[in-house]
């Protein structure tokens, strides 16, 4: 497994799109979502964020269970509405961190990660004007007004952690503006 990260507007999905690969690029915000509008009743990906952490949590676990290929524990359990199981060579989508009404939260947490064996970490990122400009120009989703250089930094430090606690390498990709092959061919240099 590869876990791809990067703030929102960073260009990561763009990234992600460009590569030809025989990984399957599984997008754990979707995961979490078709839970989450399962079981709370959220309308919309940006609305995830403002679920309670405790909530957060529970869905990550279930995530944690599709991915790490355990069996549900039980017929009646909740994962056993998710597959069984993903094989194969898989790029997991996601975040770093997650800016939540309490402070920021990893979009990984340990007890995630322990249940993985990830071979690499990768961190799409690019100038936070950039993002900036991104975000304004996606009428898609609707985002918040956060300071997006300390949000940048905690997904760093976040990053290193991961790497830290996984063993696996972690590596920073820049996605400037224009640069889109550039930063696909880094990617795509990676899955050999």
């Amino acid at each position: 497994m590869i876990i791809v990260m990067g703030l929102p507007g960073s260009g990561k999905s763009s990234v992600l799109k460009g590569l030809k690969t025989d990984y399957k690029i599984l997008n754990y915000g979707d995961l979490m979502f078709d839970i989450e509008k399962e079981k709370f009743g959220i309308k919309d990906r940006d609305e995830m964020r403002t679920i309670p952490i405790e909530k957060q949590k529970e869905v990550q676990k279930l995530v944690s269970a599709r991915l790490a290929t355990m069996e549900p524990s039980a017929p009646s359990s909740p994962e056993a509405k998710l597959p069984k199981k993903e094989d194969g060579k898989l790029i997991l989508d996601t975040h770093c961190a997650v800016n939540t009404p309490r402070g920021f939260y990893p979009g990984l947490p340990f007890e995630f990660l322990k249940h993985l064996k990830v071979d690499a970490l990768v961190y799409i990122t690019a100038d936070v004007a950039e993002i900036i400009a991104r975000r304004a120009n996606d009428p898609t989703r609707k985002r918040d007004n956060d300071d997006l250089a300390t949000h940048q930094r905690m997904s760093e430090c976040y990053l290193a952690a991961y790497s830290a606690f996984t063993g696996a390498p972690a590596t920073i990709i820049f996605n400037r503006q224009g640069k889109l092959e550039e930063a696909v061919a880094k990617l795509q240099g990676l899955l050999k």
